[in-house]
């Protein structure tokens, strides 16, 4: 009728949708750039376009958003009351790690610059949607454990590595592809895993195991096998648990119940009982923990990777919003106030994708000197980027207003993962006590890392008063266990401040020296001093339609 409408929809963002991801993120290109050769460089920035244009789709938006409404639900028995164990999920959840393995995103280690395309379509993905992400990143990771044994590895491999997602539960010779989960923490020990009371008992058969035990966290448990830490005759080790065994009967894996977490809620975490579960060792016996350490390692990596992922689509949000909202007579972005805190995001934001992608490309180099650098950095960059996360999620929220605190925006699900990797594979404690064992153990890994620091030696007066203060830190070691978490973070800022100041713009730079740096920075966003040049910085963080 006539006359009824009350008002007119005006002054609000279209939707950040439409859009490839990947082209859209200037700091992301830059480091894939950077880290691949011209020889592999036009057809991984394709490949990552191809991806970042599938997660800017609608189509894909809605996969996450129906993904997290609909969680996985748990079937114990069936019908009739036999034991099934079956998770049950969304197909919106099936279609997103369709696409996720299908991108590649399980196959970093048989492809060249695997590592670095690999990192830069996990950054991308992750923005659709977390939660598939973390049976991605298991699978990923397992197979540097898996090539301990190489019988083992050449069946598991090729299949952990495919392009080809199958739900199906088979035995693994039967499907194109297969995923993989872990099972490392109990009850009574949590991050002590040496704690663990799971016990594995020797069967006829060389290498085969029957276990008993329990596990408190195994996330993605519809996953075609799991590698499991146990007490065998010698000591703690490492084992392949198949979901389905070689005659085509279930495996024992009794799933107690799943986690009601506070966010990643997609993706179904189980607590999970063993009585005579079949079991294949992987490495020798007493061994576990070195076994599995790689596998440790890269999903330590990925969690820097996923909040990298996490903060630059809180970025992006919160950027494309103030673009097109107008308040006060202008434009919010235009805004001194409020270019300051989107341009104080962007900083972290960007630093933390110029760390992870770095991490990346040392994979692939895979030289002594690299690795060195991987032991110290990696569990550095985890205690800081997953950190970061949460309160730059919620500052994200904040520039939205209201909206950015209804479901609808993306950002209430976005704060709600924020704090999820800064707990996975080990939380802050775990990684800062890591980096000192690694400083008291293999001194190549800090001749290492202040190496990469020092190729910026010169460039930046505040950087290098950094690294002097890290120096003064490092001379100290007395009683460092109770510092342990100021030398983490002084180490991890350096660490992106040389990257910065050697890669990124110079307003990126000169705003992330001087604040992250040079002391000259409040406690909350949007503190950055005066006289910097803001606007680039915030312009360069912005998505274009």
């Amino acid at each position: 009728m006539a006359g009824t409408s009350t008002h007119t929809v005006t002054n609000q963002p279209p939707p950040l949708a439409g859009y490839d991801v990947f082209t859209a993120d200037r700091a992301l290109v830059e480091a894939v750039e950077r880290y691949t050769g011209p020889e592999l460089r036009e057809e991984v920035l394709a490949e990552l376009s191809g991806l970042g244009t599938a997660a800017g789709s609608a189509q894909a938006q809605e996969w996450g958003v129906r993904a997290n409404e609909h969680p996985p639900r748990l079937s114990t028995h069936d019908r009739y009351g036999n034991r099934i164990d079956e998770v049950d999920f969304d197909p919106s959840w099936h279609r997103l790690l369709g696409k996720g393995v299908g991108a590649g995103l399980t196959g970093a280690w048989t492809r060249p610059a695997g590592h670095v395309r690999r990192a830069a379509g996990f950054v991308v993905w992750t923005q659709v949607e977390a939660g598939n992400c973390c049976p991605l990143s298991m699978t990923h990771a397992a197979v540097p454990a898996l090539r301990t044994d190489p019988a083992l590895a050449a069946v598991w491999e090729p299949l952990l590595t495919s392009a080809v997602y199958d739900p199906g539960l088979r035995p693994v010779t039967e499907k194109p592809g297969a995923l993989l989960g872990m099972g490392m923490t109990e009850k009574q020990g949590g991050s002590d895993v040496r704690a663990n009371t799971t016990e594995a008992r020797p069967l006829a058969e060389e290498g085969t195991y029957t276990m008993t035990g329990h596990k408190w966290f195994c996330s993605a448990p519809m996953s075609d096998g799991f590698l499991v830490l146990a007490q065998a005759p010698g000591g703690l080790t490492c084992f392949l648990v198949p979901r389905v065994l070689p005659d085509g009967t279930r495996n024992v894996l009794l799933l107690q119940r799943l986690k009601d977490k506070l966010g990643n809620r997609s993706n179904a975490s189980a607590e999970v009982e063993f009585a005579g579960t079949w079991a294949r060792r992987v490495g020798e016996e007493g061994r576990g923990v070195r076994t599995i350490i790689g596998m440790v390692s890269a999903t330590r990596l990925d969690c820097a990777l996923g909040s990298a992922g996490l903060m630059r689509q809180a970025v992006a949000q919160a950027v494309h919003h103030c673009a097109h909202r107008e308040a006060f007579g202008g434009k919010l972005i235009d805004k001194p106030l409020m270019r300051n805190v989107l341009a104080d995001l962007a900083l972290e934001s960007e630093a933390a994708t110029a760390l992870s992608l770095r991490l990346a490309a040392a994979h692939d180099d895979g030289s002594e000197r690299e690795r060195a650098f991987l032991r110290l950095a990696v569990p550095a960059a985890k205690y800081w980027i997953t950190k970061r996360c949460a309160p730059l999620a919620v500052e994200a929220a904040e520039c939205l207003g209201g909206n950015g605190y209804v479901e609808e925006s993306g950002l209430p699900r976005l704060v709600r993962e924020s704090p999820l990797n800064s707990v996975w594979e080990g939380a802050g404690n775990v990684q800062a006590l890591d980096v000192l064992r690694a400083l008291r153990d293999e001194p190549g890994a800090l001749d290492a890392c202040l190496g990469e620091i020092g190729l910026a030696h010169g460039a930046d007066h505040r950087l290098d008063r950094a690294v002097r203060d890290l120096f003064t830190e490092l001379a100290d070691l007395e009683g460092v266990e109770g510092r342990a978490r100021r030398l983490v973070e002084r180490l991890a800022l350096v660490l992106q401040g040389s990257l910065l100041v050697r890669h990124a713009p110079p307003e990126v730079a000169d705003a992330f020296c001087a604040s992250r740096l040079g002391g000259d920075h409040g406690a909350s966003f949007g503190t950055l001093p005066s006289g910097l040049d803001l606007a680039p910085v915030v312009e360069r963080a912005l998505p274009v339609l």
